[in-house]
């Protein structure tokens, strides 16, 4: 017997046979999987779910499990917080969130099933309070639902939709979401008789002489078996932040210089096996890459200086937004910091950087940091001057963060690779339809074979874009897509 790669599919020819069939195989059971399940499972389809850990959960048992939904007229929680979001505000926002590399399609598809969506995921019994948490922060820690979690309220997206927030916490206390949600998913495909294979390995995929997948190898119990998928196998494995050498070749920029999160299984496996059995990759230079500028809300008072002693950002925006950008001076200089004054600079804080000088006076603080004096003084004066006004002409910074700084003036180093806590994960990943079919580099679906959630790339494509619950929600939409199509695949 060869040896087993997960790039190179095993051959029909080589199969003797099947040690166990099942109509939709599944590899993984996160978020992605466990949806992609229910769905298949209410088609009618029998369903095999194999799992290389000892339960479910995936990485987005290890999130929040905030879902970004809205649209229609707005989800229950939206109106009864005294919200009215349109389809197409959602739609709009949306495009310029994910800017040159984003996907009308798919990105119509959520937009208009948003509203479905989360009825569908309250009819799971996740719980929603109709109650909103009106604070700045990343995730809400009190059991209130809906939260701001994106770039809504700052230019240029108030710009082309109305601001809405859209972030949908579960009815849970802390940063607890994930589990009770994964408990809720696992719950509901259990009461469908799903098949679930804990501690099973998929090592890689069936295919016969037309390159049509038709099931996979998995060692369970140290044994290797056969698994024939009459329709359909539904890659659900993650994404590869976990494989650090696969994450520092395909998405060097973020890799060199953040910390991976996600659940240890986020190896890149299956992506390998897409692309062994013919499938295109898409993006994989792309990574969710955040630094915890906020909690507390105040750091948003002070400014962001690059190596030139330069603003470069409207220091309001998403946390995501602010790291992709730090990220990006670094091309002109190595260096950023936060100028702040003394009244907003709060400790403790995530935020993890390292004060470098602070002073009463602009000048001494840019000699000390070694910016440019002339620049970092100029960039200081305006802002000040415009802030006091109440006005941010160059970056349109919303008018409720706009004051002075006043002494004693803080210089924060959060140099990406240096200071501060950043960390990422990868967006790229196999190209699918929005039904959740592999495509080849020509476009062509590769028969048999299905994938959903950080595996793929899809709604959320860049961090600049990003918003806490677009990836929960990805997975989980996209996931019951997929589901539903290979439920209905016709065979010969």
């Amino acid at each position: 017997m060869s040896q087993i790669s997960p790039t190179h599919p095993r051959k029909l020819e080589d199969i003797d046979e099947w040690h166990l069939e099942t109509d939709v195989a599944i590899v993984g059971f996160g978020g992605a999987g466990g949806c992609a399940a229910i769905e298949a499972a209410d088609q009618g389809a029998d369903v095999t779910i194999f799992e290389v850990a000892a339960a479910s959960g995936g990485s987005t048992a290890l999130s929040s499990a905030e879902i970004y939904m809205g649209g229609g007229g707005g989800t229950r929680v939206q109106r009864a917080c005294g919200y009215e979001d349109s389809t197409e505000d959602l739609f709009n926002y949306l495009m310029l969130a994910q800017g040159d590399l984003a996907d009308e399609e798919r990105i119509r598809l959520y937009s208009e099933g948003s509203l479905d969506h989360f009825n569908w995921i309250v009819g799971l019994g996740v719980p929603y309070k109709d109650s909103e948490y009106k604070n700045k922060a990343i995730v809400a820690l009190t059991d209130d639902c809906l939260l701001y979690t994106g770039n809504e309220k700052a230019w240029p997206f108030r710009d082309v939709a109305k601001p809405c927030p859209r972030g949908h916490n579960l009815e849970v206390e802390g940063d607890n979401g994930g589990p009770m949600f994964m408990e809720t998913v696992t719950r509901q495909v259990e009461s469908r008789g799903v098949r679930i294979e804990y501690n099973a390995r998929v090592l890689t995929l069936i295919a016969d002489e037309h390159g049509e997948i038709l099931g996979l190898v998995v060692r369970i119990d140290g044994e290797q078996r056969h698994v024939r998928a009459r329709k359909g196998v539904l890659l659900a494995t993650g994404g590869f932040s976990m494989n650090r050498e696969m994450w520092r070749h395909y998405s060097p920029k973020v890799a060199n210089r953040a910390i991976p999160i996600g659940n240890p299984f986020d190896d890149g496996g299956g992506i390998r096996m897409g692309q062994g059995a013919g499938g295109s990759l898409l993006h994989m230079n792309q990574s969710f890459v955040t630094i915890p500028y906020y909690p507390p809300a105040s750091h948003t008072f002070g400014i962001l200086i690059n190596a030139q002693g330069q603003r470069f950002i409207n220091e309001d925006v998403y946390h995501a937004r602010i790291a992709a950008n730090n990220i990006q001076q670094l091309q002109t200089g190595n260096a950023v910091y936060l100028i702040i004054g003394e009244r907003h600079w709060e400790q403790p804080n995530m935020l993890g950087g390292e004060i470098a000088t602070a002073g009463d006076k602009i000048e001494e603080i840019a000699e000390e940091i070694d910016l440019p004096v002339d620049n970092l003084t100029h960039t200081f004066n305006h802002y000040n001057e415009n802030a006091a006004r109440g006005e941010d002409p160059l970056f349109h910074k919303q008018a409720e963060w706009l004051e002075p700084i006043e002494p004693t003036i803080a210089a924060v180093n959060i140099t990406p690779g240096q200071h501060g806590l950043y960390v990422g994960f990868t967006l790229g990943g196999l190209e699918t339809r929005p039904t959740g079919e592999v495509l080849t580099m020509d476009g062509d679906v590769v028969p048999g074979l299905y994938a959903a959630g950080r595996a793929t790339c899809g709604l959320p494509r860049r961090a600049e874009g990003y918003g806490s619950g677009m990836s929960v929600g990805d997975v989980t939409f996209f996931g019951r897509k997929a589901g539903g199509q290979v439920a209905h695949r016709k065979t010969g």
